[in-house]
C-alpha cells in the first residue's frame, strides 16, 4: 500500500511524518505537532533532493564538489577570480586552487591572466563545464519540478513566501530563551 492510500481521520492521505508525529506524542506531551511536522517534512524533502542531486551529478561523471564549484562559477555569468568562488562556496584558499586546478585538467574551466590586475587569476567556465553542469542540475530540476508539481502555482508562491519568512527568523541571532522544561524546543 503506497503511502497516499493511507488516511488520517480527517481523511486526509498520510505520510510517514503523520506517523512519526504520533509515535512522539506521547513522548513528549507539548510536542506541536504542526511544527513537528514541519520540520520532519523540510528536513525529509532536503535529505531526498540531496540524493537525487548526487546520483545527477555522479550519473554525468561529476563529484559533488565539482559540480559545486561548476554551479558556484555558472552563478556568477561563467566568469569569476578564485576569491570569489572561495567565498560562495565557503572555503579555504587551497580548496578552492585544488579544485579549480582538477576542473582546468578536465576541461571545464580555463584560468588566464586577469586583464584588470596581472596579479590576479580569472577562472572561466568552458562549453565542456557549462554542458557538464547544466545535465547535472536539469536531473536535480526535474525531481525538484516532479514534487512541487503536485502544488497550484498559488500554492508554490505561499509555500516560498512561508519558508522565506522561516528562514528570515534563522538568519537573526537566536535571543537568549529559558526552556520551560526537557520538551521545550525539542525536535523528536
Amino acid at each position: 500500500m503506497t503511502p497516499a492510500t493511507h488516511r488520517t481521520a480527517a481523511g486526509k492521505p498520510r505520510d510517514w511524518t503523520d506517523g512519526h508525529v504520533e509515535r512522539w506524542r506521547p513522548v513528549l506531551p507539548q510536542l506541536d505537532p504542526d511544527v513537528e511536522g514541519a520540520v520532519t517534512r523540510m528536513s525529509k524533502l532536503t535529505r531526498h533532493l540531496g540524493r537525487v542531486r548526487e546520483q545527477g551529478v555522479a550519473d554525468y561523471g561529476l563529484q559533488k564538489h565539482e559540480f559545486d564549484t561548476l554551479h558556484g562559477l555558472a552563478g556568477r555569468g561563467g566568469r569569476a577570480t578564485p576569491s570569489e568562488l572561495r567565498a560562495d562556496l565557503n572555503l579555504a584558499p587551497a580548496s578552492v586552487t585544488g579544485r579549480l586546478e582538477a576542473l582546468e585538467r578536465r576541461g571545464f574551466v580555463v584560468r588566464t591572466p586577469s586583464s584588470d590586475d596581472r596579479r590576479r587569476v580569472d577562472v572561466e567556465l568552458t562549453e565542456a563545464g557549462r554542458l557538464a553542469w547544466r545535465q547535472a542540475l536539469d536531473v536535480v530540476g526535474r525531481e525538484e519540478q516532479r514534487l512541487l508539481g503536485v502544488l497550484t502555482p498559488a500554492e508554490r508562491r505561499q509555500l516560498s513566501d512561508l519558508l522565506r519568512r522561516v528562514l528570515l527568523a534563522a538568519e537573526q541571532p537566536a535571543p537568549e530563551v529559558r526552556a520551560e522544561g526537557p520538551e521545550a524546543g525539542w525536535h523528536a
